[in-house]
């Protein structure tokens, strides 16, 4: 079984429709969904799915298939509490963090496991830039996601095309022994830093991307490129 950790703020517009899609999913899944004090309508969502389970989803598999877990933060604390508070409830042999907006593809969540479930990786990424489809959107926002690699893989040993994404699968047992200190996007950087000093082996596979405007509920802003160059220079001496 895998557990897909879903952090949730804000995502009333698209969150019934990427659980579907989550669910969908020819696998057996256990769904950790994190809800960060949300106030558009999202929390209650998560309230009545809390007490009706998938069932109340339309095309839900059975039970024995996918089971549900949701968890409410008390306030507001950011992408990255949300999902050390899910990484620490997640049970499956296989780890996968799934954003609630509908910019990846859950159909694609097999591709992402399956070099761990072949026993050749610990972590996979999911990368945007060598996949066969995106969405064309920002392209400042493509030159700092560049830069933000670079600087990453220069200073943890890797040669990630895309340290940036969220889909991320890691073996359960590796997650949950590096503790995350980034309550925000954050994040990334950090994680990329740990699971590079743990020897980690890392693979990547091609994604498709689907991309939102800010329009459309975009939420990543320039304050988190300045953190996130923050994060690799601290995490790439800190262990």
């Amino acid at each position: 079984m895998i557990s897909l950790v879903i952090p949730v703020y804000n995502e009333k517009a698209s969150l019934e429709e990427l659980l579907r899609r989550v669910v969908s999913v020819d696998m057996p899944k256990e769904l950790v969904v994190v809800d960060d004090c949300s106030t558009d309508g999202s929390r209650e969502v998560l309230l009545q799915l809390a007490e009706r389970g998938l069932a109340g989803l339309d095309g839900a598999r059975p039970a024995n298939e996918n089971t549900l877990q949701v968890l409410f933060q008390e306030q507001n604390q950011g992408k990255g509490a949300a999902l050390r508070r899910g990484f620490a409830a997640a049970t499956g042999s296989v780890v996968v963090v799934q954003d609630a907006d509908l910019e990846y593809d859950p159909r694609e969540i097999p591709r992402l496991v399956e070099p761990i479930e072949a026993g050749l990786a610990d972590v996979v990424y999911g990368s945007r830039f060598i996949g066969d489809r995106r969405r064309v959107l920002y392209y400042w926002h493509a030159v700092v996601n560049w830069g933000l690699t670079t600087l990453s893989n220069m200073t943890s040993g890797l040669n990630l095309t895309d340290m940036e994404t969220c889909y991320k699968a890691f073996r359960r047992e590796l997650i949950q022994s590096i503790s995350i200190e980034e309550d925000r996007f954050g994040f990334e950087p950090e994680i990329t830093a740990k699971v590079a000093h743990a020897g980690a082996r890392v693979y990547e596979v091609p994604i498709s991307y689907h991309g939102r405007t800010y329009e459309e509920g975009k939420k990543i802003g320039w304050k988190d490129g300045f953190r996130a160059l923050y994060a690799i220079a601290k995490y790439s001496v800190k262990r």
